[in-house]
């Protein structure tokens, strides 16, 4: 009998067309009970690993031949609309022009490719659990350089009216990068309440997660990116 998904460790595929980063990433996860149930070197084959061996989380380099990072996402989650697949996009320093594009389409935040072992497994098992994988200086500066106007590329849909005081409080504060436990101790609230906020929340906007309740918030005008931060 197979294992029923959402038991044991997160099935992980990883696709990136650098066979070192897709060998590096394997040792590690593996080290750490985690399998990897495929590689893919570039986004084709990437979409062709998640429809075979259905895992839960997927690695996703944006910049791959035949068909891109960005691509494979939207492919992805379009062919599997009823599964919890996951996609942490990996990028460089600099920050990839697509990587917003990617999180806006559903994929569950972004790593640096020069990640920590204990990063990259904790990263995993995070958006595994249905968490978002989201860093406030980051995200920041990532929607401010390149968050599209609305109605453009990449532009969410979602009425904030439809949110009471309450749930827009609580949107506010996702957006700026708090967790659930953050969110609870500012709000003076149950972890629990939040856990049911944040979820009336996904449902009122037709939203996938947490990262694309960041990017509409953005969107909206509800909140504003702060200035740069130094480097």
């Amino acid at each position: 009998m197979s294992q029923p998904r959402g038991a044991g460790p997160p099935r992980v595929v990883i696709a990136d067309d650098q066979t070192l980063v897709r060998g590096g990433f394997r040792m590690i996860l593996n080290s750490a009970g985690i399998p990897v149930v495929a590689e893919a070197a570039d986004g084709k084959e990437a979409v062709a690993a998640v429809l075979r061996h259905r895992p839960d989380v997927v690695l996703m380099d944006i910049r791959m031949p035949e068909m891109d990072g960005l691509e494979a996402t939207r492919h992805i989650l379009a062919s599997r609309p009823g599964e919890q697949v996951r996609i942490i996009i990996l990028t460089t320093f600099d920050l990839d022009q697509y990587v917003y594009e990617a999180l806006a389409a559903g994929a569950s935040g972004f790593l640096l490719k020069d990640v920590s072992p204990e990063h990259l497994v904790g990263a995993v098992q995070l958006v595994r659990s249905g968490d978002a994988l989201l860093a406030p200086s980051i995200t920041r500066r990532l929607v401010s350089r390149f968050a599209p106007r609305p109605g453009g590329p990449g532009a969410l849909g979602g009425d904030l009216s439809v949110l009471t005081p309450r749930e827009l409080e609580v949107l506010g504060l996702i957006a700026r990068g708090m967790s659930n436990a953050e969110l609870a101790a500012a709000l003076t609230l149950s972890e629990a309440t939040v856990k049911t906020h944040v979820a009336r929340i996904l449902g009122k906007l037709g939203l996938r997660d947490r990262v694309q309740a960041v990017v509409l918030a953005y969107q909206t005008g509800l909140i504003s990116p702060g200035p740069p931060e130094a480097g």
